[in-house]
């Protein structure tokens, strides 16, 4: 074989070479292949290294396999009551059947964008605006239920629906910022009210208690004084009993007796107008104490 068969085989094993190098499919985490032979589907790759027959299968579809997001732009939607807002959704959903969703429907990605528009017009078309703009729970989880069920034959999961915004027309913000501001100036007036209703309360309830403690106060002072008193006469009366008890034990004449009753008178006419009748037998015993009192001066 001379040189130019050496050449030609040279060649035919590079291009060999390069043929089943360019045929050795490596298939990634999370992703799958779906491979068709002679235009027909044959299978579907997972994670791993694969080989495809030359010139007879062919990769029709590379698929992620991961969750993804779709975030549609805002969209006219009509309520019950003929009211107009724009509503914009996020779509969370996932590839869980390579081979539906590569054969179930053209263009998925437009099929779900389409089938989350309608079904957003039919279950906001039967709710008015104060249910909408509440109820956005209820909404998710109905789009979601529905979006899900419908993408099945697709191949495709659908996790989670929510809606992003919901932008009622300018002149409906302006009557509900409105309404806002009335409710929460009518709380406000209430909360002022009731803080003052709760203030006099209490300073009612202050002033009867300082009442009570100055009549209770005034109650025990005249107790105590009427007490202090009564003490007082006992100690005067039981004083007078004990002074007549030594007089008695001490027998006086008559002279010691009338001098007493001297002195006794001078105390009752201690006052200014005062008028005292003195008996003719204290008279002369009057006279007689004055002149003692002279000589003791002297």
């Amino acid at each position: 074989m001379d040189i130019w068969g050496y050449i030609a085989l040279a060649v035919l094993a590079v291009a060999i070479l390069i043929v089943i190098i360019r045929n050795v499919y490596i298939v990634q985490q999370s992703r799958a292949y779906v491979v068709e032979r002679l235009g027909a589907f044959s299978a579907v790759w997972e994670v791993g290294m694969h080989f495809k027959v030359p010139f007879i299968e062919r990769v029709a579809k590379k698929i992620s396999l991961k969750e993804q997001v779709m975030d549609y732009p805002p969209q006219p939607v009509i309520t019950k009551d003929n009211v107009t807002m724009q509503i914009d959704t996020v779509l969370y959903f996932q590839i869980t059947d390579a081979k539906l969703y590569t054969y179930g429907v053209e263009h998925p990605m437009s099929a779900i964008e389409n089938l989350t528009a309608t079904t957003l017009r039919n279950i906001i078309g039967d709710l008015e605006l104060d249910q909408t703009l509440t109820s956005r729970d209820v909404i998710n989880t109905k789009m979601r239920a529905i979006l899900d069920e419908a993408t099945d034959p697709w191949g495709i999961k659908v996790n989670r629906v929510e809606l992003k915004n919901i932008l009622p027309p300018q002149d409906i913000q302006n009557s509900m910022e409105k309404q806002m501001k009335a409710e929460r100036d009518r709380r406000q007036a209430i909360l002022q009210a009731e803080g003052a209703k709760r203030s006099a309360v209490l300073v009612a309830e202050g002033e009867k208690e300082a009442a009570i403690l100055r009549a209770d106060a005034a109650k025990q002072a005249a107790i105590l004084k009427a007490e202090g008193e009564a003490q007082a006469i006992i100690e005067v009366q039981k004083a007078m009993a004990d002074s007549l008890k030594l007089l008695n034990d001490a027998a006086p004449n008559d002279q010691v007796i009338k001098l007493k009753a001297l002195e006794a008178m001078q105390r009752v006419a201690d006052g200014q107008a005062t008028k005292i009748i003195i008996p003719s037998e204290i008279q002369g015993l009057a006279g007689l104490a004055a002149s003692a009192k002279e000589v003791f001066k002297s």
